[in-house]
This record gives structure tokens, C-alpha cells and sequence, in this order.
């Protein structure tokens, strides 16, 4: 099964970026990746880590479709605002020492990229400050999970590298949005997106009892 659905993945995926911009094909591929994520989620754990995740899975498909539908944006954002919180919470479970320390580079890294996009913000300023301080809690609860979670050392680094390209998707998304389109910003922001996604997802089965 576990094959089957990776291999699902994969086609949806091939299918959202070769299929025409706009279409109903594409908008009906765009959610399958993260779906397949989800169900492996579900199949290879137990407990609250897992389950927290496939949450926030279910919320990133809920925003996969919200962000492709004309004004929906809003709603797309609080989808993966939705997400983000599922997958802190879901570290948080793992981890609940602070750390804050470990949050303060991810802080200066938001800061940095929230300082660059507010220019060309507008009235969205208010939503994208409080979505960036969604992904800022994701960036630093899973970096709060090194060295500390039962899950072991490579769980732990999946978890927080899945997180910081997750990250690298949102924040090309903004830079093309509100800052004009930078020469193949496009072409990255979906692999990355689904390769963000899938190295958390691992992180449940990477911590799997041998």
C-alpha cells in the first residue's frame, strides 16, 4: 500500500505541473500528493505525534484547493495557517521544553522576509504577519525537538528539514505574490512545497521503533 500511494503521489504531482494552469485537472491533482502523505502518516504511527500531523496534512489540502479558486487567498492562508499549527502542535507533543533560543534564527529569518514583502502588502499586512508567525512556531518547535524527542536523531532532523523547506515554498509564494515574479521562483514552489511535506511525514516512520 505504502507503494501504491507514493506512486500516486508522484503521478498527481507530474500531473498538477504538466497540467494546464487553471484547469479542473490540475486544481483536482493538486491535493492528492499531500492526501497520499497523509494516509502514510496514518500507517506507519500511533499516538498524537502522527495524528497531529495528518491534521495538518488534511488542512494543507483544504489550502492546496482554497489557494487555486479565484479570491480565495484569504481562506487559502488560513488553511495553511491551520497547518501550521497542527504541525507545532505535533512537535510540541514531542518536545515540550522552550528552547527559545533555538527559536531566535528562525526569528530574524522571518523578520527578514516579512520586513521585504511589506511594502507590497497592502491591507494583507495584518493576515501574512500573523501567517508568518504561524510558520515561525513550526521553524522553532521543530528545531526544539533536536536532541530531545524519543523519536531518535533522524526523525528529528527530517521533521526540522521538512519544516525549513516547507518554509522556502511560503516564502517564494509571497516573493512572486507581493513582489513580482523572480525567474523560476514558479517552477520551485510546488516541488518544494511536496518535498517539505513529505520529509515531515517521514519524520513518523524514521521514528518508528527498530
Amino acid at each position: 500500500m505504502s507503494r501504491a500511494l507514493a506512486a500516486l503521489a508522484l503521478l498527481a504531482a507530474a500531473t498538477r505541473l504538466l497540467a494546464p494552469a487553471g484547469s479542473a485537472l490540475a486544481l483536482a491533482a493538486k491535493p492528492v500528493p499531500v492526501l497520499c502523505l497523509l494516509l502514510l502518516a496514518l500507517r506507519h504511527g500511533r499516538g498524537g505525534y502522527p495524528r497531529a500531523l495528518a491534521a495538518g496534512l488534511l488542512a494543507s489540502a483544504a489550502g492546496d484547493l482554497l489557494l487555486d479558486l479565484p479570491g480565495r487567498f484569504l481562506h487559502g492562508l488560513l488553511a495553511f495557517l491551520a497547518a501550521h499549527l497542527c504541525y507545532a502542535a505535533a512537535f510540541t507533543l514531542e518536545a515540550r521544553r522552550l528552547a527559545l533560543a533555538r527559536a531566535l534564527p528562525f526569528a530574524a529569518l522571518v523578520g527578514a522576509i516579512l520586513a521585504g514583502l511589506w511594502p507590497g502588502l497592502g491591507e494583507l499586512r495584518g493576515p501574512v504577519a500573523v501567517y508568518a508567525a504561524g510558520f515561525l512556531l513550526t521553524l522553532w518547535r521543530a528545531a526544539a525537538c533536536l536532541g530531545a524527542t524519543p523519536r531518535g536523531p533522524r526523525a528529528e532532523r527530517l521533521a526540522l528539514l521538512g519544516a525549513l523547506v516547507f518554509a522556502a515554498s511560503d516564502s517564494l509564494i509571497g516573493l512572486t505574490r507581493f513582489r513580482g515574479a523572480a525567474p523560476g521562483a514558479e517552477l520551485l514552489i510546488l516541488p518544494l512545497y511536496w518535498a517539505g511535506q513529505a520529509l515531515i511525514t517521514a519524520s513518523v516512520r524514521a521514528g518508528r521503533p527498530a
